[in-house]
Formats: C-alpha cells, sequence, structure tokens
C-alpha cells in the first residue's frame, strides 16, 4: 500500500480532548467518535501517517479504549501488520503503580524503555480530534530542512468558542504561537484573543534522542504538559519551528462543532478537500449497499453502505446501518450506526448514538443552535 519510512515512528494520544464532548465519550474516546458516515476520528491522522510510510505507530490510550481497540483490531486495514513495528496499543496499567496520565508527558514516560529500543530518528506525535488529510512527509522534510529541534504543525483560524468558553483544565489545553520567519517566538496557552490566530494542530516532528531527554527531565520535575511545561520555557534554547497548514481540516471542540463539522461534509468542496488527496482507511464491514425503496426520498444526504431507505431524508449524515421507515422524516441530522427511524417519526437537528431507535411516530427537534443528543441503544 505505502512505502516504508524508515526515518521516523509514530505516538498517537487518542484521548485528549475528551472532556470537550463527554456525552459522545461517554462509551468511547475521542478517537473513536464517528465521522464523515463511515469513519472514526482516529483514521484521518492514522491514514495519513501509513500513506506517508510511517509503519511504527504506537497509540496511548488512557481510559475507554476497548472500542478503539475493536475498530483498530491489528491495524490490518492500514497496512500495519508487521513482524517489527506496525501498530501497538499501550494501555496505562502495566504495572501495579500505575495510574492514568493526566498529561503528554506522563503518556511519554511510561513509553520510554520502548523509545530507547526504537531506530527511527525522529517521532512524529499527534492527538485525535482533527480530521485532516495531511503530508506528514512534507512536515519532516521541512524540519530536517529548517534545523529545528521540534516542528509544531499550525492552522490560521480564528479560535473556536466552544474550546474558548470551556471551563477548567480539565476541558484540555490548546495553544497559539508567535511565529517569526518561521521560528515559534512565544507560545500562549488557552488564550482568548479574537481574530484569526496561529493555533496549533497539536501535531509535532522532534528528534526521538531528544524526545526521550526532554520527557525525562520533565518527569522528574514533576511536570505534565509537554508545550505548557516544557516548550513554552525553552524557545530561547530549542529551534522550535511553525509548520503552517493550509489545508482542509475539521477540529472537534464539542458537541456543536461536532455537528457542524459533519454537516460541511454535504458541501462538495469541502468533501473533496478533505477526501480527494491521498486515501483515508477505515474498519470494513461488509454489508449491503445502501437500498432506497419505491417511494423514498432523499436529498444532499451522505450513506454509508447497509441502509435501508423508505422514508425522506434532507441534509442528513447516515452511518452504516441506519433505517429510515415509510413515512418518516429526517432533516438536518447525524444518525449513527444501526439507527432505526419507524414509520411516520420525525426527526431534526439530532444526534443519535449508535442502536438508537426512534418510534412510530415521535417527533425528535432540536435546532441548529442546539442539536438533541440521543445516547447509544436508547429508544425513544
Amino acid at each position: 500500500m505505502v512505502n516504508s519510512n524508515n526515518s521516523a515512528l509514530g505516538i498517537l494520544f487518542p484521548n485528549n480532548y475528551d472532556a470537550l464532548v463527554p456525552d459522545l465519550v461517554n462509551v468511547r474516546l475521542m478517537a473513536s467518535i464517528p465521522f464523515a458516515s463511515r469513519y472514526r476520528m482516529i483514521d484521518f491522522i492514522l491514514s495519513s501517517m501509513a500513506n506517508c510510510g510511517i509503519d511504527n505507530i504506537s497509540v496511548m490510550v488512557n481510559n475507554n479504549y476497548h472500542s478503539l481497540m475493536d475498530h483498530l483490531g491489528s491495524g490490518r486495514e492500514w497496512d500495519l501488520v508487521r513482524k517489527n513495528g506496525g501498530l501497538n496499543i499501550f494501555p496505562p496499567f502495566a504495572e501495579k503503580s500505575a495510574k492514568p496520565y493526566t498529561g503528554r508527558i506522563g503518556a511519554l514516560e511510561s513509553l520510554l524503555g520502548f523509545l530507547k529500543l526504537q531506530k527511527e530518528k525522529y517521532v512524529v506525535m499527534a492527538d485525535s480530534h482533527i480530521a485532516v488529510n495531511f503530508d506528514f512527509t512534507d512536515m519532516i522534510r521541512n524540519h530536517i530542512e529548517t534545523g529545528a529541534d521540534v516542528s509544531i504543525a499550525y492552522n490560521e483560524q480564528e479560535l473556536p468558542e466552544a474550546q474558548v468558553r470551556a471551563e477548567g483544565a480539565s476541558k484540555g489545553y490548546y495553544y497559539t504561537f508567535d511565529v517569526d520567519d518561521g521560528r515559534i517566538t512565544k507560545i500562549y496557552v488557552n488564550p482568548k484573543d479574537t481574530g484569526v490566530q496561529n493555533f496549533s494542530m497539536n501535531i509535532y516532528v522532534i528528534d526521538r534522542e531528544l524526545l526521550i531527554d526532554l520527557v525525562n527531565t520533565a518527569f522528574m520535575r514533576g511536570q505534565e504538559h509537554f508545550n505548557r511545561d516544557v516548550l513554552l520555557n525553552q524557545l530561547n534554547k530549542l529551534n522550535v519551528q511553525g509548520y503552517k497548514y493550509n489545508g482542509y481540516l475539521a477540529r472537534i471542540t464539542g458537541i456543536k462543532s461536532y455537528f457542524d463539522e459533519n454537516m460541511k461534509l454535504l458541501d462538495d468542496y469541502n468533501l473533496n478537500a478533505l477526501f480527494s488527496g491521498a486515501p483515508i482507511y477505515t474498519k470494513i464491514r461488509d454489508d449491503n449497499p445502501t437500498r432506497y425503496i419505491n417511494g423514498a426520498s432523499v436529498q444532499n444526504t451522505m450513506c454509508a453502505d447497509g441502509c435501508v431507505i423508505e422514508g425522506t431524508v434532507e441534509n442528513s449524515i447516515l452511518f452504516r446501518g441506519v433505517k429510515i421507515a415509510k413515512g418518516a422524516v429526517v432533516r438536518n441530522s447525524i444518525l449513527m450506526q444501526d439507527t432505526v427511524v419507524e414509520a411516520g417519526a420525525v426527526v431534526e437537528y439530532t444526534i443519535t448514538d449508535k442502536q438508537v431507535t426512534i418510534s412510530a411516530g415521535k417527533e425528535m427537534k432540536g435546532a441548529d443552535t442546539f442539536p438533541v443528543y440521543i445516547a447509544k441503544n436508547h429508544t425513544v
């Protein structure tokens, strides 16, 4: 599928920013949130790494990771079944005294023994709250050409209102930068500035040996966060370069942004911007193509395989196995896997989790500014 990239290994942090979407991560983590009709959030970064030949990838899970393990399996869909390297999932309880980590430093410290045994020169780190088709090869090339100690990807955008309003560190840290001729000269932690900012994507490239040294030192000092506690205080000593990303991305910062970012993909321009580059892989579910029964009316809708539609669907995202009965109406909604909308039901501005049933004749109506969410396995 891809050529091997022996110069870099990957580390993914799938639990970061879970607290921003508490409803969606009740039975899963941020990385396994369904997105774009048939994918999970982790598919985008993981596929981007695989497409760039990074075939030694570690996933640092913290909690609620059973659904992610089921989704990733052995990594076959991403061509990551290897004798050496491949896909490795590291849970937090390696020993009796171990506890779930609270920051990137704690997670990396538990991985130091593994990192010391690896041969790759560079480490690529990323979170899983961004859906993006990312070119890691170009970022690594830029990292080498600029002589950087650390490179951090960023894009230019206004700060998401939901993230700015989030209270407490439990909602996760976010960062913006001052960039001078490519070099990051200042890092701002949880700023509230208005206007377009250099907004960190939490994607890093760093020399493996340097990472080991930085994590060792930070852990002994009781530090937890890589940006806030390590890089921010060493900008004058380390050459920290910014890598500007100009492509399309969907950043999940709350239930409203999850709804909006899915709905944006109903616009062909956004859909092509996300998917027209390298392929995005996901777990295969062998199912029949979607069936449109006589009398069905479907407009501006993204449907995955396995759906059966007899009613009316407009401006919606349907995941695998969704069933819309005759006389049912679904508008401006996101229906996750195996949702059933029975005859005569009306669903508008609603997000249903997996295996939800909307009973015959019932009405579920939210609003554009406040979509209704129905938890997994519930019947309304």
